[in-house]
């Protein structure tokens, strides 16, 4: 039988490894965009407070958190095949047998039903039939149809990933209009350069596996001429978004800056690949810093609310 310490560790494991089956690190990325979203949002009704309610932007946040790590799960369950393969993912709970394909599967369901009855009922239907869009989208049309068929995958498949800022605002006003449509595609066009430049990383891993991955079927060149043409876009898209949410100065001084800096690192990384320089490492600079860049622009969007409404 067992000792408590050995059931201890096998308990973490276990723990530890549905855990892992969210990737908790991509809901943390998703979910630093909703709150700043829901801020800007909450301006834009009549008689609006400084903050939308605590226990909406906790129901969000939760509700939110639980549909993305829902559809993290199912993607695990579906290329279990291939994380065994590649050197990133072998370690993944699924590889290493922590639990079964059929175990995760329940907890990817318990997730996505427990998301859609928070958000459902605590939140608002249209918030809620969202973030159930936002899986199915990112389940059948990114993982099993585009990601092992096209090289537009990333950019196609972005649309999943774009839906929080969507979730957050209608969490609000219960309602679109044009911000939350170009948050929606400042997301989308954020993605690509952001994935890019990690695929450049791991392109001997996508290549064992056949994911055709940009890196993969294109030249690193056109690689990081992509990743520079994305980056230029997302910079004009940024700043556009300022009058229409009725931002003000200090959102588009941080606009410009990040969105210049991004472009300033994404001209490097391509100046480079012209001259057969790029390295793994530069990409990966700019990797780095798409993650600060993409925090920074919803704080600041935020923070540009406060102060104008303190």
């Amino acid at each position: 039988m067992p000792d408590s310490a050995t059931l201890a560790r096998s308990w973490r494991r276990t723990v530890g490894g549905y855990i892992a089956l969210t990737k908790p690190r991509i809901i943390e990325l998703l979910l630093v965009t909703t709150i700043p979203t829901m801020i800007v949002a909450n301006s834009e009704l009549p008689d609006h407070q400084v903050f939308p309610g605590l226990g909406l932007i906790i129901a969000t946040f939760v509700g939110g958190a639980l549909a993305a790590g829902g559809a993290n799960a199912f993607n695990m369950v579906i290329d279990r095949d291939i994380d065994a393969i590649m050197e990133r993912t072998k370690r993944r709970p699924l590889v290493t047998g922590v639990m079964t394909p059929r175990a995760a599967t329940v907890f990817a369901v318990a997730l996505q039903c427990s998301s859609l009855a928070i958000l459902g009922f605590l939140v608002n239907w249209l918030s809620a039939l969202l973030a159930l869009g936002a899986t199915l989208f990112y389940v059948f049309v990114y993982t099993l149809w585009l990601k092992r068929r096209s090289k537009q995958n990333v950019l196609i498949g972005g649309v999943a990933g774009a839906m929080p800022v969507l979730i957050g605002w209608t969490a609000v006003t219960n309602g679109l209009g044009w911000p939350p449509v170009l948050l929606f595609i400042i997301m989308i066009i954020w993605q690509p350069p952001h994935t890019y430049v990690l695929a450049i990383r791991y392109r001997d891993d996508y290549m064992a596996v056949n994911v055709p991955m940009l890196p993969v079927v294109a030249s690193l060149r056109r690689t990081t001429l992509e990743i520079l043409i994305y980056s230029v876009i997302l910079w004009a898209t940024s700043v556009l978004i300022g009058p229409t949410a009725g931002l003000g100065w200090i959102y588009a001084i941080s606009a410009t800056v990040l969105g210049g800096a991004f472009t300033f690192y994404a001209w490097r990384l391509d100046a480079l690949a012209r001259k057969d320089q790029a390295d793994v490492a530069q990409a990966m600079r700019l990797f780095h810093f798409s993650i600060t860049y993409l925090t920074g622009l919803f704080v600041m969007m935020a923070l540009d609310v406060l102060v104008q409404h303190a």
